[in-house]
């Protein structure tokens, strides 16, 4: 194996044993935690090597770096995510490459995100982004809606031609009273999991916890977790 592979592998083993104990502490079997590695600004050479390894999960949040990386790694049987804020000016790209949007967190995207699945001739997933930071009627810091805004985002996503509701997704917040407290914030997103799943019994993803607090995100009841530097090494400083 090249340098880079054995690296990747080495660092994929690590990350893959503390998903597996934390599913042990938490009394969950290892395979109802999908592993989604978040490749942002690493090249697609780095995603081949991730493929070969058995990843079959990647993520990005900028469409600029994702759609030349997806279009170079299309012959690959990977499920794409997209987990950035999402302007509506990119969402015709997004929509020819993503299997899912995990960051949709108002109705004018929703509208916009249909259109563009519908004219692609596909269909695409979405989670509904939630911050905890965020008032009511407001977006927090990091994207996503108030918590009181859920129902309502469901619904549209639910109802919407070419969209499939998948679930929901967060961001542990850095300001408000889940501020340094990933456990409880990820057992809040459960509980809004439930409730939403209540109404729409299928969107049963949920996406929460990345690499310094995925042993919180798992030990809450996370079905996808989003690692990006404890696989891939610390990020390159984008120009």
């Amino acid at each position: 194996m090249t340098d880079r592979k054995t690296e990747l592998a080495r660092n994929l083993t690590a990350v893959e044993e503390r998903i597996a104990s934390a599913c042990t502490a938490a009394g969950r079997k290892r395979e109802e935690v999908t592993l989604i590695v978040v490749t942002k600004t690493y090249p697609a050479d780095d995603v081949r090597l991730l493929h070969e390894l058995g990843v079959r999960h990647v993520a990005e949040n900028r469409d600029q770096d994702a759609a030349p990386k997806a279009a170079a790694c299309s012959d690959l049987d990977l499920t794409w995510h997209f987990v950035g804020q999402l302007q509506t000016n990119k969402v015709r790209s997004v929509a020819g490459y993503a299997d899912v949007v995990q960051s949709v967190d108002r109705l004018k995207l929703v509208n916009s995100l249909s259109a563009a699945a519908v004219r692609t001739g596909r269909e695409l997933g979405c989670l509904i982004q939630v911050a905890l930071d965020a008032e009511s009627g407001h977006r927090g810091e990091r994207g996503g809606v108030a918590p009181d805004g859920i129902e309502e985002l469901a619904t549209a996503v639910a109802d919407a031609p070419a969209l499939r509701l998948d679930g929901l997704m967060t961001v542990a917040p850095l300001a408000g009273p889940y501020a340094g407290r990933q456990r409880a914030a990820f057992e809040r997103l459960m509980e809004f999991s439930s409730r939403l799943r209540a109404g729409h019994p299928a969107a049963n993803m949920v996406s929460a916890g990345m690499s310094a607090d995925l042993e919180d995100a798992v030990a809450a009841g996370a079905t996808h977790v989003r690692i990006g530097t404890a696989v891939l090494g610390v990020r390159p400083r984008l120009g």
